[in-house]
């Protein structure tokens, strides 16, 4: 199945190659019916890509999106902006990604030299999306503030003992 913002790239130039991408409308649609969110009306990357000398590819960029999510609280939309950078290495094909520091960027395994950028950056959209987002008047109601959450300090919070299913096995045995 071919992805909503799909923008393959071979991989192999010996010079460091800038790109822009940006979704199309109907894109944008599709990532956010994918993501489960009202609306992707913008998305855009600026990237730039740097081969190395071991077969890698330093991917680095910057993402740019105007995304519509669904309030927290309220369930009103929530016009957001998102800037973040990208910063990814990929690798050759068959190449497995090993790096564990969390301070290096992330590895992405490439198949048959071609790398989809488009998938790349819809991967990072998603990653960036704000996993509350809340309108700037939404308030929690008061009954569901602090601790009314918390079972009143009389009230006996243990489950039912239930009785043991075996029991009723061992008085048979017995008779």
């Amino acid at each position: 199945m071919t992805p909503e913002f799909s923008r393959p790239h071979r991989l192999g130039a010996t010079e460091p190659r800038r790109l822009e991408l940006r979704a199309r409308p109907e894109e944008g649609s599709a990532l956010a019916a994918r993501f489960g969110i009202p609306a992707v009306p913008r998305l855009e990357a600026q990237l730039t890509l740097v081969p190395g000398t071991d077969g890698t590819t330093r991917l680095q960029g910057r993402l740019q999106a105007d995304v519509v999510q669904e309030c927290v609280v309220t369930l009103e939309p929530v016009a957001q902006r998102v800037d973040v950078p990208i910063d990814l290495l990929l690798l050759p094909e068959g190449t497995p990604a090993t790096d564990d520091d969390p301070e290096s960027p992330d590895e992405i395994e490439t198949s048959g030299g071609v790398v989809d950028l488009g998938e790349v950056v819809a991967e990072q959209l998603a990653l960036a999306l704000d996993p509350y987002p809340r309108a700037p008047d939404a308030a929690i109601p008061p009954e569901l503030e602090g601790d009314a959450l918390e079972p009143a300090p009389d009230m006996d919070d243990t489950p039912p003992e239930r009785p043991n299913p075996f029991a009723a096995l061992a008085r048979l045995k017995r008779n």
